[in-house]
């Protein structure tokens, strides 16, 4: 049953098209952002398009110094200069425009340099413009109460009231995969809450999260709190453990989650780490729609996407139908050129990744597993990929692949699908296709995710949303007035006062002199 999905035929660049590209990010005004300005002198890190190798730009490579310098900058700002709630609700919204009008540099810049296909890119720039304007909005969210002392024996002589402030000063570290989106998921939530931002965006896609910190220049956000430094020697344990950071916000892997919380101490980190999502279709589900549904979850942006869809649980009733319908649609795929708009998956971050991909597949096949379409690697690209009869054992099974690969499974009782998906250690999204609400509602009940998807897969985020997981997949949540909480704390005010007769006395005496 193997066969190849579709693959373009390369056609080489031309020399106009790679002038563009390069002129697109060489507009970017330096290497680095600390202390207020614009570094160049060490832009000497280069960074290379995946698909071809085409040299895109240069980076700085910068060192511990340069981090305590960026991070003693933006306190000083924070100590002595204010920045006023409704100034930074009108900048991010500023954002939120300026980055409309830009939108096809941005898109380019993404789809240039990391493994998006233009369309994938297109598509990511009008959602961090959502993120930018939801970051405004979550203005609302900085809000305190009165406290309830009076219900207290130890506050009856009390009255008192909380407010939420800034915790400081925040280190953002982001990946490849979202390298617009997922920075603005950091830096929004961040700015409104009043914080300074030191951002490290991945060393392979650092030029679109270095051009966000210019837009968000132009767009009033004070130079004072902002600094972005992607590599060098000892920069990121520099970052994570200086001690005027207070706050961490990593999105990446587990393992480097496990330094970062080592290396870091007693600070507040969020992480979100990844998931290896499932999704369970039960036998009175739509076959042909769960199936369209799993190949867009499994292979958009190459299955680089923490949400795709990895492991699925098929009704044995509909199992060959839906596994029909899958490799049917997997195989109409586009494979090719990032900057082709009939291409469906680009390529892979690196080819080392798309070898690691391929070894996971080969030890699978080793252990049993079948490869009913795919299963082929030419350099950074590997095919889409769909595997059968994968024993629970095998790496794209245990671990997140990170790639386009998608394991399809039959079940005869629900129980033992729920069980199947809860196996792993990870717990971020799953989907669910029933007709029954009755049952979708018991088989979210039972799924140990920070997320269940009806009658869809579990690559759904809506920016809006508390987004996180469970186990491995990561502490804390992420979505923009969820994460304004994260990076604000509820700081109280407390007045005690006389007692009753003593408070009566004063009034009336200051009332008889104000009458007389």
């Amino acid at each position: 049953m193997s066969s190849s999905t579709k693959v373009a035929e390369a056609r080489p660049e031309t020399r106009q098209e790679t002038a563009y590209r390069r002129a697109s990010i060489a507009v970017l005004p330096g290497g680095a952002f600390l202390e207020g300005r614009w570094e160049t002198a060490d832009r000497i890190l280069e960074v290379r398009d995946p698909e071809d190798g085409v040299l895109l730009g240069s980076v700085c490579s910068s060192t511990p110094q340069d981090v305590r310098r960026a991070v003693a900058s933006i306190h000083r700002h924070l100590q002595e200069d204010d920045w006023a709630l409704r100034d930074r609700r009108e900048a991010l919204e500023r954002a939120a425009v300026l980055l409309a009008d830009k939108a096809v540099r941005f898109a380019e810049i993404i789809a240039a340099e990391s493994s998006k296909t233009i369309t994938e890119a297109e598509r990511e720039v009008r959602r961090c413009a959502e993120t930018l304007r939801l970051s405004a909005a979550a203005s609302s969210e900085l809000v305190g109460e009165t406290l309830a002392f009076e219900d207290s024996m130890a506050g009856a002589d009390k009255i008192g009231w909380y407010t939420r402030k800034p915790v400081g000063i925040i280190a953002a570290i982001t990946p490849f995969n979202d390298p617009l989106n997922l920075v603005a998921h950091k830096l929004g939530p961040a700015l409104i809450g009043g914080n300074g931002v030191v951002l490290k965006p991945s060393g392979r896609t650092p030029l679109t999260g270095l051009a966000f910190i210019q837009l968000l220049l132009e767009a009033g956000v004070p130079a004072g709190r902002l600094a972005a430094i992607v590599s060098g020697p000892g920069v990121s344990e520099a970052i994570v453990t200086d001690p005027q950071v207070n706050l961490i916000s990593f999105t990446g892997g587990p393992k480097t989650a496990d330094r970062i919380a080592a290396a870091a101490g007693a600070k507040k980190i969020l992480s979100e780490l990844g998931g290896n999502n499932a999704t369970i279709v039960c036998a009175d589900a739509d076959a042909k729609a769960a199936a369209a549904s799993i190949v867009a979850g499994a292979f958009g942006v190459a299955g680089q996407n923490c949400l795709s869809v990895q492991r699925v649980y098929v009704h044995v009733s509909l199992f060959e139908h839906v596994l029909e319908e899958v490799v049917a649609g997997t195989r109409a795929l586009r494979v090719g050129a990032k900057f082709d708009r009939t291409t469906d998956v680009g390529p892979l971050i690196s080819e080392a990744e798309a070898r690691r991909v391929e070894e996971w597949v080969e030890e699978a096949k080793t252990l049993g597993a079948s490869v009913q379409v795919g299963g082929r690697r030419s350099g950074a690209f590997y095919q889409p990929t769909v595997l059968t009869d994968v024993p629970a054992e095998a790496l794209v099974i245990s671990e997140e692949v990170f790639g386009p690969v998608v394991s399809i499974m039959p079940f005869i009782q629900v129980a033992d699908a729920i069980h199947a998906a809860n196996d792993s250690d990870y717990g971020l999204q799953a989907g669910v296709f029933t007709e029954s609400i009755e049952l979708a509602l018991a088989i979210a009940d039972k799924l140990h995710v920070g997320a269940v998807v009806i009658n869809e897969t579990s690559d759904v985020r809506i920016d809006s949303m508390p987004f996180g997981g469970f186990k491995k997949s990561g502490v804390g949540r992420e979505g923009v007035k969820h994460a304004v909480r994260e990076m604000t704390e509820p700081k109280s005010t407390i007045i005690k006062l006389a007692e009753p007769a003593t408070r009566w006395q004063k009034l009336t005496a200051t009332s008889e002199r104000n009458a007389s």
